[in-house]
């Protein structure tokens, strides 16, 4: 089965930690990010690993070289100006069946085998795994209507969906990314919208982690040794 780790970006607001290394490098529970993805790959049958790489890529080359050492096949895809979350994978010409795309900073216990079959059983160019949040407003929010007031709710919480940074593709979708120009994931579902194809989601209660500031890095940090078990199965360390 076939898996696309998005690696290019340079990590900003990660800053000073990706100054020296690209955020997938960096390490959490003494390993990093990215070998807890590919081990979790591993697991749930995704042998075949492209990584799509931009900033500092000769490091993450070096480090995990043809993937062999890990029991996986990985190839890469080196831009040379950043395509964005997305415009990477219009050059994936090699990939002929559905495939998982996941983000380099992402901490979670997904099932990324039952992701797959969700998406195999559905109808849809693009699957979104998805977590149901509060979000909070820290402001008193009105109700009204013209100059009058309805309705006041201090400080209310509003539940959505949102995207995990992990997707479940089929190759057809290649067809709505241009090439050779910055393209993002919200670009591709709005692409998807406009021509009528359907977009599922797989919500889910896993642990997720988007490890995108250095609070978050803390936070992953802390609660690896908790979860490695889980997140780890066939390596607990």
């Amino acid at each position: 089965m076939e898996a696309v780790v998005m690696t290019g970006g340079k990590g900003m607001r990660m800053a000073p930690y990706t100054k020296v290394l690209p955020k997938g490098l960096l390490p959490v529970g003494e390993r990093p990010i990215l070998e807890i993805i590919v081990k979790q790959l591993r697991y749930y049958g995704f042998t075949s690993i492209t990584m799509a790489c931009g900033y500092l890529a000769p490091l993450i080359q070096t480090y995990f070289a043809d993937g062999s050492r890990m029991g996986v096949a990985i190839r890469y895809e080196v831009e040379n100006e950043p395509l964005g979350t997305a415009g990477p994978l219009r050059s994936l010409t090699h990939i002929a069946e559905p495939f998982l795309l996941i983000n380099c900073d992402v901490l979670t216990t997904l099932d990324f085998r039952r992701f797959r079959e969700f998406h195999l059983e559905g109808d849809s160019l693009l699957t979104i795994a998805s977590q149901n949040k509060a979000v909070p407003i820290e402001l008193g929010v009105m109700e009204t209507e013209a100059e009058y007031v309805t309705g006041f709710v201090e400080k209310p919480a509003h539940s959505a969906h949102v995207s995990m940074g992990i997707y479940m593709m089929s190759p057809d979708i290649l067809r709505y990314i241009p090439g050779n120009r910055a393209f993002d994931i919200p670009d591709v579902i709005q692409s998807l919208l406009k021509a009528n194809q359907k977009i599922r989601h797989y919500e889910n209660s896993s642990f997720w982690l988007d490890i995108g500031r250095p609070s978050d890095y803390t936070r992953a940090n802390e609660e690896f040794q908790r979860l490695r078990p889980i997140l780890l199965p066939d390596d607990p360390g």
